[in-house]
């Protein structure tokens, strides 16, 4: 496996995991994250020996969504977050969908923001009894995007997307199961042990039919998934442009409540 700068590809067998690896930042996505992770899931997607793929982070976090000490607009700026999100985080959202290979996310941490999306844009989602689960974005004046408009309805149901998405509190593991947000929570201790044992089931089940079956919840329940993407990136660009982004990552870096003023 090709070595990655904030990525880490482990082999086991038939599994491959990936791993973000920016622990210090609790995984935070940037530019870098974003080119390793597309540059690994080509990589387990053109080995046909890897026959299921882990998902998971370093350290405390799964992913704390993006890195804001680098996303956040500088004054006078125009930032336009809709091409952010077509270059950097759709590509990775889009390639996991269509990894003809089952993913099974093992989120060990926080899943917050656009690391939510990611964790839920696996196949199957297992959880850490310490995980939770927090669409951030309305906290500093944005939408969810990175998929979270279509996964999290698609799972949960379009009242609890309503109450993800505009309240912006966080969702334990327990409480993620129990809305169908998760397959599975177990015990922080036991993650890696019952996430190894259920990529070693899926590895060594039928490879075709798995990919058959991922084109058909993919044809069901996510085949507006491109479409949606690009509306997110659309109301994004909308979205970056306010005064009340501008004052959301403020507050976030200033660490005091925000002041909105719905402009």
């Amino acid at each position: 496996m090709s070595p990655l700068d904030t990525v880490a590809i482990e082999r086991r067998g038939a599994v491959a995991t990936i791993e973000l690896r920016r622990p210090d930042a609790l995984n935070a996505w940037n530019d870098v994250m974003s080119r390793d992770l597309q540059a690994a899931l080509e990589e387990v997607a053109a080995d046909p020996a890897i026959r299921a793929v882990g998902l998971t982070g370093a350290g405390r976090a799964f992913c704390s969504g993006a890195d804001l000490k680098v996303g956040g607009p500088a004054e006078g700026d125009d930032p336009d977050l809709g091409a952010s999100l077509r270059e950097r985080y759709n590509p990775v959202i889009l390639g996991l969908r269509e990894l003809p290979k089952p993913v099974v996310a093992l989120v060990n941490g926080p899943a917050v923001g656009v690391g939510c999306s990611l964790a839920l844009a696996a196949d199957l989602v297992v959880a850490a009894e310490s995980a939770y689960f927090l669409l951030a974005f309305v906290n500093i004046g944005l939408v969810p995007d990175g998929g979270a408009s279509a996964f999290v309805p698609a799972r949960a149901g379009v009242g609890r997307a309503a109450e993800m998405a505009m309240l912006g509190e966080r969702i334990g593991a327990t409480q993620a199961a129990e809305w169908g947000l998760v397959n599975r929570v177990v015990a922080g201790a036991d993650l890696a042990a019952e996430g190894a044992a259920l990529l070693d089931r899926l590895a060594d089940g039928p490879t075709l039919a798995h990919a058959g079956i991922k084109r058909q919840l993919n044809a069901w329940s996510q085949a507006q998934l491109t479409a949606q993407l690009e509306l997110e990136a659309d109301i994004q660009r909308e979205m970056g442009r306010t005064a009340d982004f501008a004052e959301g990552v403020a507050a976030f870096t200033e660490r005091r409540p925000a002041r909105f003023t719905g402009s």
